[in-house]
């Protein structure tokens, strides 16, 4: 309860400030955070088109698809987004498959996950960032439980592991076809130079766009956009990013952000940009997800595909 209690005290808080935020610089920052969005939907284009040659996508419809999940994960817990990416993408491919598509979406990590440990080693070498047996102290239930029963979380992970081995057991007869399904998603990956340039690359310059992001919206809540202070937001976008219990990773990245800025900015200060930027970005990338979902996918709303997804899939089965 300590932990929701903090959390609308941040809200108000963020409400208090409403008066010295920096809108313009809000409003840039919102819009460098979706050219990052399209160019990581570019990258994604890409690895489809590997794992596809021979078949006609539209970008058009593969961005539809990425800001509609980033958007509908904001909003929701689980990356439940997720569903909806996967279900999009697929009815915009010919001839494709959920394995095929859900293996690209790995694609995506690798270049997430050498960004990710790079940010954790600066961020946790500041001596601001709490360790993670300090995690446990945090106004954050589902990373302080995790963090307080580390066996709890381990049994977790084998018994998931164990559950995957078993189905696999009992669909012996398609696992064969189902890993060739998901090397073809995969398939950018054994051409270096191709992943590189239309993959790595695209990614990276995403990134400027969201570190510019960062650094402007650091300046609308009054916090100051650094270098430094970036690296930390994006540091505890990474620690979030490992606990998608809640919408967006609210509640960890709150309690995350005050205890890094301590001391940068006033206690209130910090905790109106802690939650303002979430909203700010929840609201921004709902927004165009929805858009995006209406006008070129012809969804009335988020419940309608994901019950479309369900019965596409049910029908493969």
């Amino acid at each position: 309860m300590a932990s929701i209690g903090s959390f609308l005290d941040a809200i108000g808080d963020f409400g208090a400030s409403l008066a010295d935020v920096g809108w313009v610089s809000l409003g840039l920052g919102l819009l460098a955070f979706g050219i990052y969005l399209t160019l990581r939907s570019r990258a994604f284009f890409a690895v489809l088109r590997a794992a596809y040659p021979a078949e006609r996508i539209q970008w058009r419809r593969i961005w539809g698809a990425y800001v509609a999940a980033y958007g509908f994960n904001n909003v929701v817990p689980a990356r439940g987004g997720d569903v909806i990416k996967l279900f999009l993408t697929k009815t915009s491919i010919p001839h494709s498959s959920y394995p095929a598509v859900g293996a690209s979406f790995a694609v995506e990590g690798v270049f997430d996950l050498a960004m990710g440990v790079l940010i954790l080693a600066f961020a946790f070498s500041q001596g601001v960032f709490p360790k993670p047996p300090d995690f446990a102290s945090l106004d954050a239930f589902d990373l302080s439980f995790l963090a307080s029963h580390p066996r709890l979380a381990l049994f977790g992970l084998t018994a998931l592991g164990i559950l995957l081995l078993v189905g696999f057991a009992l669909l012996s007869s398609r696992v064969r076809a189902f890993w060739a399904r998901v090397r073809q998603g995969l398939t950018i990956l054994r051409d270096r130079r191709r992943y590189l340039r239309e993959v790595f690359l695209v990614q990276l310059a995403g990134w400027g766009f969201r570190f510019t992001a960062y650094w402007l919206l650091l300046d609308a809540f009054n916090v100051g956009g650094s270098v430094r202070n970036v690296l930390l937001v994006l540091g505890v976008n990474a620690v979030a990013a490992v606990v998608p219990f809640t919408p967006g990773g609210a509640g960890v990245q709150q309690a995350l952000l005050v205890k890094v800025f301590a001391g940068t900015a006033s206690g209130a200060t910090i905790a109106a940009y802690s939650v303002g930027q979430q909203i700010a970005i929840a609201t921004f990338s709902l927004a165009v997800g929805f858009a995006a979902l209406f006008l070129i996918f012809h969804f009335r709303s988020f419940k309608e595909v994901i019950a479309q997804g369900r019965a596409s899939r049910a029908a493969e089965v």
